[in-house]
């Protein structure tokens, strides 16, 4: 009897995940977002779910994926440019329905770096003062854009470029900036 709870809970300990393998939603938070969303949409369109296919999706949502989606994509082996390829640890589970989560822990044991992808923070226009940003979040934003601001050297100039955008970006946040 002794032998058999003994076994029992050696056996309890080695299904429970420990600290170190367990995937935190936000350590690993652009991978499993993306993929989410990825998955969501292959099932959302009907797409066959072989790993073929999957990869052929994969790829063109790579392909107008941005920021750290983009390098994330570039790790995956999902871009052009890409120097590795472990598309196939993506595409085979999720055929197989594995949950994200469990994809981008697999991820992270061949790629460390696939779990270090952070989004950046949002900044909210309705609120913030552009004038009391860094240069580096106002480039953020124009790049969140998929705008470029070619000439601006001073920070001045890329709060004017962003100023001339927000209308078509944020249309809420340009009419709260021409009431200030």
């Amino acid at each position: 009897m002794l032998c058999l709870s003994v076994l029992s809970f050696a056996l309890l300990l080695a299904l429970i995940p420990s600290g170190s393998d367990a995937l935190n939603q936000a350590e690993c938070e652009v991978c499993v977002n993306f993929l989410g969303r990825f998955y969501q949409s292959l099932k959302d369109r009907n797409v066959e779910f072989n790993s073929a296919a999957i990869e052929r999706e994969l790829v063109k949502m790579c392909k107008d994926a941005k920021g750290k989606e983009n390098r994330l994509c570039y790790y995956m082996g999902a871009t052009t440019d890409a120097a590795t390829k472990i598309i196939n640890e993506v595409s085979k589970p999720l055929s197989y329905h594995v949950p994200v989560e469990k994809v981008c822990e697999k991820l992270k044991k061949k790629d460390s770096q696939i779990c270090e992808l952070k989004y950046d923070k949002q900044v909210d226009l309705n609120t913030v003062d552009l004038r009391k940003l860094k240069v580096k979040d106002l480039k953020n934003i124009l790049e969140e854009w998929g705008e470029v601001c070619k000439g601006c050297a001073e920070k001045s100039d890329f709060i004017r470029k962003i100023n001339e955008l927000m209308p078509k970006y944020t249309p809420t946040a340009a009419k709260t900036h021409t009431e200030l």
